[in-house]
């Protein structure tokens, strides 16, 4: 397994050799399993993840696995008993076609059938080492990275502009908290009132499940995150002039407010759309469009239809590079962001090599 968690060509190669060697054999079914439907199958393995995936998470399993539900239907499929190798290579390269997808996309939901049917195999509902039979396709170094991001120009050229004409707004306070914390949309959504600490200058992320407002990495995901004056300036003037004084349906008080009570994901990606349309910002439009007569201007649910928008997750990614070219060390980047160093790594750095020779330059005096 090579650094970025990509295994090496080489022995990826040998593996998917001795996996197709194995697909030539007609059937698996040299071993007492039990009845089991696709669907049985689904709603069995995502309840199995309850106790240890966020919400989001078994969200997105969910959807990746409808597509094999869906083709487990029009294929007759009614008892997973007698799927075997061939099967599953069938259906991956029906994915591919019927999504058009590309090899990272089909990886990651090749992935997802893995853990699937090892799951699956755990629960007599198919040869238990059927899974060993996905072949997941193999990617070169960095094809595995997002390429979606907002550089720190950019997103300082917005936040100048929130600050002279959405001062303390929602929008203001919601895009200065993606930028310079880094957070994630469902950590952002979590805060409440509380968790906001004058005194120590700093926002308190908990895991609170319960009342609807999970964290990705649950405990693990708790932490405090520090704020600058400036950034403070904002958010007391918000709270004074601007918040919604609302509770949510658990009479939790929001940080960030609606009318109708805590801001929900869907705003918050609405929000990002928004002001990252150049046009807004710049009163201009680097594609030769007359904003006057541009949907994705005139119209805010449009907005995502603009080149130059992106949603919130952008936000994440270029705060984390703009951190490390700034001299922030990774481990207290991986802190205050709580990610991974290796997913960092993988993910989330932007920087080309050029860009991450001049960031190590600086420390070249201390050696």
């Amino acid at each position: 397994m090579s650094a970025t968690g990509i295994p090496h060509p080489a022995k990826e190669e040998a593996a998917n050799q001795r996996v197709a060697r194995a697909l030539q054999e007609p059937t698996m079914r040299d071993t007492d399993l039990q009845p089991l439907t696709p669907e049985d199958a689904k709603e069995r393995y995502l309840r199995s993840l309850e106790d240890d995936k966020a919400d989001s998470t078994i969200q997105a399993r969910e959807y990746k696995l409808r597509h094999f539900i869906r083709w487990c239907n029009n294929n007759g499929v009614d008892n997973l008993n007698t799927l075997n190798g061939r099967d599953i290579e069938d259906y991956k390269h029906w994915r591919k076609k019927d999504g058009d997808l590309n090899k990272t996309t089909l990886r990651s939901q090749m992935s997802i059938i893995r853990q699937f049917l090892e799951y699956c195999g755990r629960i007599d509902g198919v040869h238990p080492h059927l899974y060993e039979q996905v072949i997941l396709p193999s990617l070169e170094k960095g094809e595995n990275r997002s390429e979606v991001t907002i550089d720190a120009d950019r997103a300082e050229e917005i936040i100048n502009f929130m600050n002279k004409f959405e001062y303390a707004t929602r929008d203001h306070v919601v895009i200065l908290i993606l930028w310079k914390t880094g957070v994630r949309t469902g950590s952002l959504r979590a805060l409440d009132l509380d968790d906001y600490h004058e005194r120590k200058a700093a926002l308190e992320l908990s895991h609170r499940p319960e009342t609807d407002t999970p964290l990705k990495n649950k405990e693990d995901g708790e932490r405090m995150i520090a704020l600058k004056e400036e950034e403070m300036e904002v958010l007391d003037d918000y709270i004074k002039h601007n918040r919604k004084d609302v509770t949510d349906e658990y009479g939790r008080e929001p940080l960030i407010t609606t009318t109708n009570g805590r801001i929900g994901k869907v705003t918050v990606r609405r929000t990002t759309y928004r002001y990252t349309r150049p046009c807004v910002v710049t009163g201009g439009c680097p594609h030769n469009k007359d904003p006057e007569n541009c949907e994705a201007a005139t119209n805010y649910d449009k907005a995502s239809q603009c080149p130059d928008s992106v949603s919130a997750h952008p936000f994440r990614r270029g705060a984390i590079t703009h951190h490390l070219n700034n001299d922030f060390p990774k481990p207290l980047v991986s802190d205050r962001m709580n990610v991974s160093i290796d997913v960092i790594d993988e993910h989330y750095d932007a920087e080309d090599e050029e860009g991450k020779m001049e960031r190590r330059r600086g420390y070249l005096d201390n050696i």
